[in-house]
């Protein structure tokens, strides 16, 4: 097969995100899920248009929006980093096949590196935190110090302990804890996978990065075990990007 020339017509992706607000709105989502008064601030433009804005890459599906748990009135932005970088695969490759983009591995860290300190919290520690804890240290060992906590714990739920085991990982032993006792903890991050506990978030030693992931709680989805499911897949990809900001390819081991 030949390579045929390139299409006349750049790809929409680029003329999505070429943009310099509709760039610089995906890169504050890159970083937390937010909300559009947020992102106003963040980039210093008025809202309504930061929400036409928003309107263009929702209507391609690059980002998507969901009711906040802890006001309904309030709406958090999400991007989605997976289908961006399928897209960006896909224009580097209307340009010429070699350009077509590998997913990265996760970076190694060099030996002798302090470990990066992570907390996740949501409200009952039962589902989704849990998850995510053992996900980013099942993906990052020893280059992590990673816990999870809530501020109203609940028993680890089976669906949750069931999902995990889908994806190689065993949660059994796992145990609920609340955010009390990592409060005078220092942490790099500290990542809140639920909109009522961001809410609440007490102010950690040191300053540590603040994350958001706006995420429904599994155990009140009327489809009972599909949606612990959906959460770990969700949980998995977001960590697979988080590893990339928090181990960042300047601390990769040189061979």
């Amino acid at each position: 097969m030949y390579y045929r020339d390139v299409s006349d017509e750049p790809p929409v992706f680029l003329g999505l995100a070429g943009h310099p607000l509709r760039w610089r709105l995906l890169g504050e989502l890159a970083r937390s899920d937010r909300q559009v008064h947020e992102l106003t601030a963040l980039v210093g433009q008025p809202q309504n248009l930061v929400s036409y804005h928003l309107g263009r890459l929702r209507k391609a599906s690059l980002v998507t929006t969901r009711r906040s748990s802890a006001d309904g009135r309030d709406t958090y932005y999400s991007v989605d980093l997976a289908l961006c970088g399928q897209l960006l695969a896909a224009a580097g490759g209307a340009l010429h096949p070699a350009l077509l983009l590998a997913r990265p591995e996760p970076p190694a860290p060099r030996r002798g590196k302090a470990p990066v300190r992570v907390l996740f919290l949501c409200t009952g520690n039962s589902s989704r935190s849990q998850m995510a804890e053992a996900m980013l240290r099942k993906a990052a060992g020893k280059a992590v110090h990673v816990r999870s906590a809530g501020n109203d714990p609940k028993p680890v739920h089976e669906h949750a302990i069931t999902a995990m085991a889908e994806h190689g990982i065993d949660l059994s032993a796992a145990r609920s804890k609340h955010l009390e006792q990592f409060k005078d903890e220092r942490f790099d991050y500290v990542v809140t996978l639920c909109d009522r506990v961001r809410e609440v978030c007490p102010e950690f030693p040191g300053g540590p990065q603040p994350v958001h992931w706006s995420m429904p709680d599994p155990s009140k989805e009327p489809d009972g075990y599909p949606a612990f499911q959906r959460t770990a897949t969700e949980v998995d990809s977001r960590i697979r990007f988080l590893l990339h900001r928090i181990l960042p390819v300047s601390t990769v081991e040189e061979s």
